[in-house]
């Protein structure tokens, strides 16, 4: 495990300067889930699922529900991505997940509700950038057309994995942003506490062949800051106004 002085050293580092947002409905924002389902985030569902009860990881999923249902109660718009695999097709370096059918490629518990409302875009997903896993085989994008058609200029984006799922996502959001690929996107902002990445100690990865330490503080921390460094906005704290 990494010590705690070794990740205040990180953050003092790379220090990363976080905002508040207040939501007032005055600029359209979509709110976008990354992988919030049970083969990443609930106890003893799979390969990549924690396999005891994790912080980080619970408080992503209350603070993604919480913010769920406020913008179902609003009528605004969300767009959930879920990891789903072919099982004969596999995505390395990581072991078979989420496989297509599964519970384990279902939203948690908490956000199954989620398939019923008609303000919500379900998009399952085969690869780790949900951007390109919007894709269509004729080219189009569900998501770049889920923007244009509610008019969005602000997205929220919470998630898993921090560093992984969620700043692939954002990077490519970015990219097509600035190629002016995705009118009327104008920001992207990631909410931190509705963020959680996996926790891999040393200790434990050097015994599984191929593997790499993933200290889940550290990874975290070191996904904010990227995707700041790409030009996205980084809060701590989500409030709606009137």
């Amino acid at each position: 495990m990494v010590s705690s002085q070794a990740v205040e050293l990180l953050r003092n580092e790379l220090p990363l300067e976080q905002e508040t947002l207040l939501l007032s409905g005055s600029i359209t924002t979509g709110l976008v889930l990354v992988d919030i389902v049970n083969g990443f985030c609930t106890v003893g569902s799979g390969n990549l699922a924690p396999q005891a009860p994790d912080g980080q990881i619970s408080e992503m999923v209350d603070e993604s529900a919480k913010l769920a249902r406020q913008f179902c109660d609003k009528k605004w718009p969300i767009y959930a991505l879920l990891d789903s695999h072919h099982p004969d097709i596999p995505e390395p370096p990581y072991p078979p997940h989420c496989i297509a059918g599964t519970d384990e490629s279902k939203l948690v518990p908490s956000l199954q509700w989620l398939e019923n409302e008609p303000n919500v875009t379900l998009r399952r997903k085969d690869c780790i950038d949900g951007f390109l896993g919007s894709l269509e085989k004729d080219g189009s994008n569900v998501f770049v057309d889920w923007v244009k058609t509610n008019e969005i200029k602000v997205i929220l984006v919470v998630g898993i994995c921090t560093d992984i799922c969620v700043l692939d996502f954002v990077c490519s959001t970015l990219s097509a942003r600035n190629r002016g690929l995705i009118p009327p996107l104008e920001e992207v902002i990631v909410y931190s506490r509705g963020c959680a990445t996996f926790d891999l100690p040393i200790n434990i990865a050097r015994n599984i062949k191929g593997s790499l330490a993933h200290p889940q503080d550290v990874m975290h921390h070191v996904g904010l800051y990227m995707a700041k460094g790409r030009g996205a906005k980084v809060v701590s704290e989500v409030s709606f106004g009137n």
